[in-house]
């Protein structure tokens, strides 16, 4: 417990430490500048935050824009972490749709964008499907790669004692697989923000 206080320490440390240094370096060079056009002073920034944070309309569009990025980023995973199993355990699951998998990630994704409007129209719906898109590749991805990495000898264990297929996928398969459910999801969500403007 110690050890994962002082881990949590440095860590938030360090980022407030960095935080204070580009404050400092921005106000310095801000003023050396003395053009707010071209250089903004970084205390005219912070009072446009602590005003915009007292608007009550950017906290309703901070709303609307987390719940896109939850739901388009549950969905991706729901649809990607089965996908991705079922690729990285059965070769023949991965020959037959890998093809289909490999030509859509190809397609950039703003490409989907008139798509998606026709589809969903206008509001949440075109959003959350850009993001569910990417959200999708990016867990199934990571998954497949988890699945492959489990070592060989787990499979030998636990058929050895008796399991069937499904006893491997619940008992071994899946769990391993957790790793890259958690590794999609963080890449996802990171890219959910550049996907939901």
């Amino acid at each position: 417990m110690g050890a994962a206080v002082r881990s949590w320490v440095s860590y938030y440390g360090n980022l407030v430490i960095s935080l204070a240094c580009l404050i400092a370096i921005w106000y310095v060079a801000a003023h050396a500048v003395d053009d707010a056009f071209r250089f903004p002073m970084i205390e005219d920034i912070l009072d446009k935050i602590t005003y915009a944070l007292m608007d009550l309309h950017v906290w309703r569009s901070l709303y609307i824009t987390m719940r896109r990025v939850t739901v388009g980023v549950f969905w991706g995973a729901v649809i990607g972490f089965p996908l991705g199993v079922a690729m990285g355990f059965s070769k023949a699951v991965m020959y037959t749709i890998a093809p289909f998998i490999n030509s859509l990630r190809q397609i950039p994704t703003m490409c989907w964008v008139p798509l998606a409007v026709v589809w969903f129209g206008l509001g949440d719906g075109p959003t959350i499907f850009i993001i569910a898109f990417q959200a999708t590749f990016n867990v199934l991805l990571s998954t497949v790669v988890a699945v492959q990495d489990i070592s060989p000898d787990y499979y030998n264990a636990v058929r050895s004692m008796g399991a069937k297929t499904l006893g491997t996928i619940t008992d071994v398969v899946f769990p391993a697989s957790l790793a890259g459910l958690i590794t999609g999801l963080r890449v996802s969500i990171g890219s959910a923000w550049g996907a939901v403007v």
